[in-house]
């Protein structure tokens, strides 16, 4: 499959703000230079990386919709969290208005926010591109960044402990399927 992304970033420009357009082209960059790092497709992580916010500035009520009729599956503290809606509904929204059917590319799209067990390789390049794109500058940045680059076990787990400390945090809801990606690395690195 050829990764066409000429149109898609006409899209994205035409629908997101500068600043998310930015984003999407740094995460796109990140997971095409972890792709090659890790043996990934390099060009499907930078597609998958391109659209993995594809949903994020739609109104609520649109995004809320794309869930509910993505055809994927979400926990109610998914659906109680608007912030997360946008990877579900992105997911949903290429399957349905670009043709994607691509499931590793739909799942990294779908889980980029709130990570799983198990997660892909792709999966796991966009979740940490997402984390540590150029743009990106909270305190640990730096040291996700190289941690990404000697270990995606430990970073994997080192993200979806800073995650679930962020959400703590903020006193929001830890979704199932993150405990679970949590629970999946901890183990992996006690191996």
């Amino acid at each position: 499959m050829l990764y066409d992304v000429s149109d898609k970033k006409k899209y994205l420009k035409e629908k997101l703000s500068a600043k998310r357009y930015a984003h999407s082209v740094n995460v796109a960059a990140e997971c095409r230079k972890l792709a090659q790092k890790y043996g990934e497709d390099p060009d499907k992580a930078y597609f998958a990386g391109l659209l993995h916010d594809i949903c994020k500035e739609l109104p609520d009520d649109e995004q809320k919709e794309l869930v509910i009729s993505s055809g994927f599956t979400y926990c109610r503290e998914e659906l109680e969290t608007k912030s997360l809606w946008h990877a579900v509904a992105g997911a949903g929204f290429v399957k349905k208005e670009f043709g994607i059917e691509d499931i590793d590319i739909l799942n990294a799209i779908r889980f980029h926010t709130v990570g799983r067990a198990g997660m892909s390789r792709l999966e796991e390049i966009v979740y940490l591109g997402d984390l540590i794109s150029a743009e990106r500058d909270y305190k640990d940045v730096d040291r996700m960044r190289k941690l990404a680059y000697s270990s995606l076990n430990e970073a994997m787990l080192e993200a979806f402990a800073f995650s679930i400390r962020s959400v703590v945090k903020k006193g929001g809801l830890v979704p199932i399927c993150t405990a679970e990606g949590y629970n999946f690395y901890t183990r992996l690195q006690k191996k």
